[in-house]
């Protein structure tokens, strides 16, 4: 349980955070979904090269921690696909 409250305590602030950031920078890209740890973009192709840095930065700066905090991302046309 507590690991599932630190990923929850996790995704809100990288949320907020992105959402200003994407807004701040004017992209075209729009964050569409949550799935537990995970968030889905529907990302515009020619953003892809900004967006993935940006995204990660924001994710793994969210919350402070002991231990590094490592993001991974996937690009593809859908969900599965990404993976």
């Amino acid at each position: 349980m507590p690991i599932q409250g630190t990923a929850a305590d996790m995704i809100k602030p990288a949320m907020i955070n992105i959402h200003k950031a994407l807004e701040k920078n004017k992209f075209k890209s729009k964050m569409v979904l949550q799935i537990h740890d995970e968030l889905v973009f529907d990302a515009h192709k020619n953003e892809i090269d900004d967006l993935i840095p940006l995204v990660k930065k924001l994710m793994e700066e969210a919350l402070l921690l002991n231990v590094p905090d490592v993001v991974d991302t996937g690009v593809g046309d859908n969900w599965l696909d990404a993976h």
